[in-house]
């Protein structure tokens, strides 16, 4: 008989090779347009100005962290753990689907878009909205993901210290950048998964890979994901968000595609986020074209701070970028707030606009919630922070703050 539609589908992915789609539930979700919307929203933010290579998308990235959930459902099997094909089509989804709620450029516009709404909450809606429209077929990936699952370990597949999304991203992203020091043993790692009393842990034998997995994500945050320069663009490019959004709450008439429009003119909460499905198409349809698209028509907008702003984005003038250990001095910041008003008449108000000051965190490990343990030969287990003979790893697990300062290049 012939096969009018095959589901089982190879995609060729440059870090892990053949990626085979796994069943006719993950196809269906990965054909529907929701989900294709990924394509259009890169992994790393702005970090293509710095890293040319960095140009890769989320669809990308969850796709390989779906084959990763494959990997490594196959290995808890034969290592005897109870998971049947239902849960692991579950656990796939969940995995999939669970940077649905990314705006666009990922992180760099969280709580920008929307304010107050994380991407996993709106992850989740798009999940509660798929359900209606697949016959209650994400049922059970909802309850993974909501961590209501009775097994609660296949939770933490898809969100923990050891999840594989972290995995995929430490490994793609440092594929992409070229940053060496992200590249981890993915493969040693998923073969070292156990579990045990429902927990996720690790093998004694893999306590080595976890060590080179939190020193590499640590690097990798310094290196790339809070590297200064990427700090600086995505700080200017919520400036631009904040200017337009602005000038949208006094009535300017901007330009905009009408989904991006409806955002900048209403200023949805929580609530009718989740009660109208009108907000969560409307969300379906932005992503980075929309806002590049936008800041280069705005390039000639007739306010002069937008104007200004969106052209340093389009001509890569970003703005000069300080970090240090501890807050910068008020009168630091006074003098290049000064400076900066001599070249450009802006008011006092507006000044932020171009002179700004923040702070960025890094915690490479966390000893709460999902913590990871190692499983001993003689069934005992034990935190890595503890298990581990690098002091460093112990010194991971606490949070490391630093503050900057942006101000223009003088020209």
């Amino acid at each position: 008989m012939l096969q009018l539609n095959n589901k089982k589908k190879i995609i060729n992915d440059p870090v892990y090779g053949f990626v085979r789609v796994p069943s006719d539930l993950i196809y269906d979700l990965i054909e529907h347009p929701y989900f294709q919307r990924l394509r259009r929203i890169k992994q790393l933010g702005l970090s293509g100005l710095v890293y040319p290579g960095a140009i890769h998308t989320r669809f990308q990235h969850v796709i390989g962290a779906m084959s990763l959930t494959v990997q490594a459902i196959d290995i808890l099997r034969s290592k005897g753990v109870d998971i049947n094909d239902e849960e692991k089509d579950a656990v796939c989804a969940a995995v999939l689907l669970h940077d649905m709620g990314h705006g666009p450029f990922s992180h760099a516009l969280e709580h920008v878009i929307i304010q107050g709404v994380d991407h996993e909450t709106i992850s989740l809606a798009f999940m509660q909205y798929m359900n209606t429209q697949m016959n209650n077929r994400l049922e059970l990936c909802i309850k993974i993901f909501k961590n209501e699952y009775k097994k609660k370990f296949l939770h933490q597949l898809v969100s923990s210290q050891l999840d594989m999304d972290r995995i995929d991203y430490l490994r793609r992203d440092s594929f992409y950048t070229g940053v060496q020091e992200g590249v981890i043993g993915h493969d040693r790692i998923i073969n070292m998964l156990n579990v045990h009393n429902d927990e996720m842990v690790i093998d004694e034998k893999g306590i080595y890979s976890i060590e080179k997995f939190l020193i590499a994500r640590r690097l990798m945050y310094w290196q790339v994901y809070l590297h200064k320069t990427v700090i600086a663009a995505e700080t200017l490019l919520v400036k631009i968000l904040q200017r337009a959004s602005h000038l949208a709450s006094s009535g300017k008439e901007l330009f905009a595609s009408p989904a991006f429009h409806y955002f900048l003119y209403n200023k949805p909460d929580k609530n009718n986020f989740f009660n109208e499905s009108k907000v969560l198409q409307l969300y379906s349809e932005i992503d980075d074209f929309d806002i590049m698209t936008s800041i280069k028509v705005w390039c000639n907008h007739d306010d002069e701070i937008l104007s200004k702003l969106c052209r340093m984005m389009r001509d890569r003038k970003l703005p000069q970028i300080e970090i240090q250990s501890l807050p910068f001095d008020k009168a630091v910041i006074a003098k290049h707030q000064d400076d900066f008003m001599q070249m450009l008449p802006v008011s006092k108000n507006d000044v932020d606009y171009f002179v700004f000051t923040d702070s960025v965190k890094n915690e490479a490990y966390s000893i709460e919630g999902f913590n990871i343990k190692v499983l001993y030969k003689n069934g005992t287990t034990a935190d890595i922070a503890d298990a581990s003979d690098l002091y460093n790893i112990s010194a991971l697990s606490h949070t490391v703050t630093k503050y900057f300062l942006c101000y223009p290049k003088k020209v």
